[in-house]
């Protein structure tokens, strides 16, 4: 990133030979770095409404002679469905328990169905493997947000392998930029995607939907590189890691008598699971007088500044982002509060 931002270059070139890296990574037909996943969503939706139009990209949000609509499974509604409404699209709701269902809701203006990853196989839902063949069938595209489903990394492959048109990531979740992310699938919509991002607001014929969206170089070199770099990380030693930084922690403060230890796994839905140990769960006792959300609040406000989840009655300490030695800090920031207490 240093070297890319001590030289110019045609923001176009490397945004067209990027998208060929990371297409290839991802063994993908085509791809393109994004300013995250939420613009990917967006930019996606808009490349499924209006394809290689360049007047329809110039007019959005203006959608009226398009077909306009997409579809969202009831149960599948969340906070970045929004992006999909930027575009000027409607979504609609449908109840889908079943592929006919869902293909009752198909009408003459779906543009695409947007299916979030992380909802799929919900109860009473559509499978995104039904819906993708409902889809195809009444060639409809799909458009998928995997922002943070990137592990096992074989994930990162598995929506286009099983059909999808069009799948969003975000980079910050494989320790790329905060600001990146990609989008990656057929090759037909990544060259509208392409046509509506923001290079071409000035150096194409049309002024461009996409503009807002703007990206820098250092952006997309670390998107890509990131990328790599997460692919052929070794995670095995990754997960031995943070189990060993969560017993460190645990073993410093085992003898207290004011909290109950344990390793534990966070997910990306926020929630306590069964697997691997990336985090370290804190349950006060009743005689100690502490509460996990007053002690997460003196963490935050020390130096230096702790961040932690409170879950409930509990306060967890994810190890994913914690450097090597850096438990130890945390370890002696609880230390004292609990004495303070005691």
């Amino acid at each position: 990133m240093t070297q890319i931002n001590g030289s110019f270059c045609s923001m176009v070139e490397l945004l067209d030979r990027s998208g060929e890296l990371i297409a290839e990574m991802v063994q993908a037909e085509a791809a393109r770095v994004t300013s995250g996943a939420a613009a990917a969503i967006a930019l996606g939706t808009a490349a499924c409404i209006t394809g290689m139009n360049g007047n329809a990209w110039e007019g959005l949000p203006t959608v009226e002679g398009f077909k306009n609509e997409i579809i969202i499974q009831r149960s599948h509604r969340y906070k970045y469905d929004r992006m999909v409404r930027l575009t000027g699209a409607r979504l609609v709701e449908v109840d889908a328990s079943s592929g006919e269902q869902l293909d009752a809701a198909i009408g003459p203006a779906t543009a695409a169905i947007v299916v979030p990853a992380h909802l799929d196989a919900l109860p009473g839902t559509c499978s995104l493997a039904e819906t993708i063949s409902v889809a195809h069938h009444r060639h409809i595209p799909v458009l998928v947000d995997a922002a943070y489903l990137n592990y096992p990394v074989q994930r990162l492959s598995s929506f286009t392998e099983a059909g999808a048109d069009l799948v969003c990531f975000s980079a910050k979740y494989f320790w790329g930029p905060n600001s990146g992310g990609f989008i990656c699938g057929r090759k037909s919509l990544i060259r509208a995607v392409a046509g509506l991002d923001f290079t071409q607001y000035e150096s194409g014929q049309h002024l461009s939907f996409g503009r807002p969206f703007k990206l820098d170089r250092t952006t997309i070199v670390g998107t890509v590189f990131a990328l790599r770099e997460w692919l052929d990380a070794d995670h095995e030693t990754r997960w031995e890691r943070y189990a060993q930084q969560a017993d460190r922690l645990i073993t410093i403060l085992s003898r207290s008598p004011a909290i109950c230890l344990s390793p534990s796994h966070f997910t990306m839905e926020e929630a306590l699971a069964d697997g691997p140990t990336n985090c370290v769960v804190v349950t006060f006792t009743p005689e100690s007088g502490l509460e996990a959300q007053g002690v997460a609040k003196q963490l935050a406000q020390g130096s230096p500044r702790i961040e932690t989840i409170v879950l409930e009655e509990v306060l967890v300490i994810v190890m994913e982002t914690v450097l090597e030695g850096q438990e130890l800090e945390i370890a002696a920031a609880l230390k004292t509060i609990l004495q303070e207490k005691i």
